[in-house]
């Protein structure tokens, strides 16, 4: 059984609901399973912390669960055409685990919300896979043999799965998004095992 991370920065929780989808999506191969983890908010007060367990939802995540992951899903709410400080943070701090390679050659996959249609979406989702492919990982999209990708009107990528959350932030996925969202945790884990073989040679 291999470990897929699913790593995400959710503030209202329209970034969690896809994240779960794609956890289903995950779970849902042979041999794989969902790691879920998050990070906790960036204080604008200096020396504010949060504690070190979040009060609900799943745990944050460590350095530990790069290293011990077969591949990654990152996800995070658009903030201006780019990923949420909260996330971009952690993926900061992530230096040591660059310098020991213990990314490179896992399978990657992106995916975001935005309150509004053309929020930004697709440059949030360029911009986040940046880091990951210094890395040394490998991207996964999603292909338009996903006929839902050709269906949808509202979220839905090339770049990832997308999520369209209404102005108030009160509009639930779609199953067009639904679907690319599990499409998109399938295609991750089902590159994540086929990788293992590679990556153990």
């Amino acid at each position: 059984m291999i470990d897929i991370l699913v790593l995400y920065y959710s503030r209202h929780g329209a970034t969690e609901q896809l994240a779960r989808e794609i956890a289903m999506g995950i779970d849902s191969v042979k041999g794989a399973c969902a790691r879920i983890r998050t990070v906790p908010p960036v204080s604008t007060t200096c020396e504010a912390t949060a504690p070190d367990i979040p009060t609900d939802g799943p745990p944050y995540a460590e350095l530990s669960d790069l290293k011990e992951c077969a591949g990654l899903a990152v996800g995070s709410p658009t903030r201006f055409g780019n990923m949420a400080a909260a996330l971009k943070y952690f993926i900061d701090g992530t230096a040591g685990a660059w310098l020991a390679g213990d990314l490179e050659n896992k399978p990657f996959c992106v995916f975001t919300t935005t309150s509004t249609m053309h929020g930004g979406q697709e440059s949030t989702l360029l911009s986040m896979a940046l880091p990951f492919i210094h890395h040394g990982m490998l991207w996964m999209g999603i292909p338009y043999s996903e006929q839902a990708l050709n269906d949808t009107e509202s979220g839905g990528t090339p770049y990832g799965a997308s999520h369209r959350s209404g102005p108030k932030g009160g509009l639930p996925l779609s199953e067009h998004e639904r679907q690319l969202a599990r499409a998109q945790g399938m295609r991750l884990a089902k590159a994540a095992l086929a990788l293992q073989t590679l990556n153990e040679g």
